[in-house]
C-alpha cells in the first residue's frame, strides 16, 4: 500500500496530472480487461469490532478475486483529508473504483471529486444518493433495521427490568430505524418495555460511550445495544456491569461471551460483489442499492448460550416472515415518543419506501430526544 503520508502530500503532481487529463481515464471496455485497482477508505480502525471491520471483511473477500488489487486506508477522518486519501488511490495506485464507507465522506467530499474523475466509480456506503447527482457515484446499505428488530425481541424475552438501553451515535436516519426497530421488537413482545437512548455525538467517542453505558447502567437497563463504529466499549462496560447485549456491524460475542445474546451483523461482501463485478465488466455503475435478510446482505449473529428457547423461538419466528416477505416494521398506526402520529392507521412504509431514509422521529416507548 502507498505511504499515506506520501499520498496526501502529492496534490500538485495530481492537479498536474489531472490537467492533462490522464486520471481514471479507464473506458468500460479497458476495463473488463485491465486489472482493477480498488480503493477502500475507512473512518476508524480496521480491527475495531464494528462499522470498519465489518467492511475490511468485504475488502479481505474482494482481494481473493482473480484480476483485482485492493489498496486501504484506515483512521481517515470526516474532512478534506478523504479526499486527499481519494486523489491519492486515484493517480498513484490507478484505482477504478473506490469505497467511501464513512457516512460523513458523501457531503461535500465525494460530490466535490466525482466530477473531476468522471471515468473513476465512487461507491459510497450509506443512503445518500438521490436522481441527478453524478452518475459514477453510487450509493448501496442495507436493512439492517431488520436485525436490531430481532435484538429487539431477544431483548424483549430476556429482560428483568423491562428496561432496555442504546448507545448511539448521531440521530441521522439510519441512526433512528435502528433505536425505532430494536424498541419495536422488544414492545411485541412486551409492550411495557421501555428504550432509553444516549447520543454520544460523534461516531467513536470512547470516554463517552463507557460513560453513556454506565448511566443508563445505573438507570436499571439490563439489555444493551448501540450503533457507533465500534462497539467494543459499550460491549465490554456493559458485560463489566453484570448486563446483556445484543452487538452490532459485526460479532463481539469472544469479547464477552456470556453476555453477549445475539447481534446484527453486516455482509457487505453482497454488494461489495455486484459493484465491483459490474465495474469489471464495464456495466453501468450500480446507482442505489439495499437489501435486507433475503438478500443477504445483513445477517444475525448465533444465539449466545444464556438465550431461552422461547426468545430463539419467538425471534426465528418473526426472522422467517422477514425471509418470506411477509413482515413489515414500520406500519400505522404508529406513533412517535411525543403522541404524534407519524404512520396512519392502514399505512405500511415498506423497506423500499425513501421515506424511510429520511426518519426523524423517535418511537413510542423510546426514552430520549436529539
Amino acid at each position: 500500500m502507498t505511504n499515506p503520508l506520501d499520498r496526501r502530500a502529492s496534490l500538485k503532481t495530481l492537479a498536474a496530472l489531472g490537467a492533462a487529463g490522464t486520471l481514471g481515464g479507464f473506458s468500460g471496455l479497458a476495463r473488463a480487461q485491465k486489472p482493477l485497482t480498488i480503493g477502500v477508505v475507512y473512518v476508524g480502525a480496521r480491527d475495531d469490532y464494528g462499522y470498519n471491520q465489518s467492511h475490511a471483511m468485504a475488502a479481505a473477500e474482494i482481494k481473493k478475486m482473480p484480476g483485482v488489487k485492493v489498496v486501504e486506508e484506515e483512521n481517515v477522518p470526516e474532512t478534506s483529508a478523504v479526499q486527499k486519501t481519494m486523489t491519492g488511490m486515484i493517480a498513484q495506485d490507478g484505482a477504478g473504483l473506490l469505497f467511501p464507507t464513512s457516512y460523513g465522506y458523501f457531503d461535500p467530499h465525494v460530490l466535490a471529486l466525482a466530477p473531476k474523475y468522471p471515468d473513476v466509480r465512487f461507491a459510497h456506503c450509506g443512503g445518500l444518493w438521490s436522481e441527478g447527482k453524478p452518475k459514477n457515484i453510487g450509493s448501496f446499505f442495507g436493512y439492517i433495521e431488520e436485525c436490531q428488530y430481532l435484538n429487539g425481541v431477544i431483548a424483549g424475552h430476556m429482560s428483568k427490568s423491562r428496561k432496555i438501553a442504546f448507545v448511539a451515535a448521531k440521530p441521522i436516519p439510519q441512526v433512528l430505524r435502528n433505536i425505532n426497530a430494536f424498541t419495536m421488537g422488544a414492545r411485541s413482545v412486551d409492550p411495557a418495555i421501555t428504550c432509553s437512548v444516549i447520543f454520544t455525538g460523534d461516531w467513536s467517542m470512547a470516554v463517552k460511550e463507557a460513560e453513556a453505558t454506565n448511566s443508563l447502567a445505573d438507570q436499571g437497563c439490563d439489555v444493551f445495544t448501540m450503533h457507533v463504529d465500534g462497539p467494543k466499549v459499550v460491549v465490554e462496560t456493559a458485560a463489566k456491569r453484570g448486563k446483556m447485549v445484543c452487538g452490532y456491524h459485526a460479532s463481539q460475542a469472544r469479547l464477552a461471551p456470556n453476555a453477549y445474546l445475539t447481534g446484527a451483523e453486516w455482509n457487505w461482501i453482497t454488494a461489495y460483489k455486484t459493484i465491483v463485478e459490474a465495474a469489471r465488466a464495464g456495466k453501468p455503475h450500480p446507482n442505489f442499492l439495499r437489501g435486507g435478510l433475503k438478500d443477504d446482505y445483513v445477517k444475525m449473529s448465533p444465539y449466545g448460550p444464556t438465550v431461552t428457547e422461547a426468545a430463539r423461538k419467538s425471534a426465528d419466528a418473526t426472522k422467517a416472515k422477514m425471509l418470506a416477505g411477509s413482515f413489515d416494521i414500520f406500519k400505522g398506526p404508529l406513533k412517535d415518543n411525543k403522541g404524534k402520529e407519524v404512520i396512519a392507521s392502514g399505512k405500511v412504509q415498506k423497506q423500499t419506501d425513501l421515506e424511510l431514509e429520511k426518519m426523524n422521529y423517535l418511537v413510542e416507548g423510546v426514552q430520549g430526544s436529539f
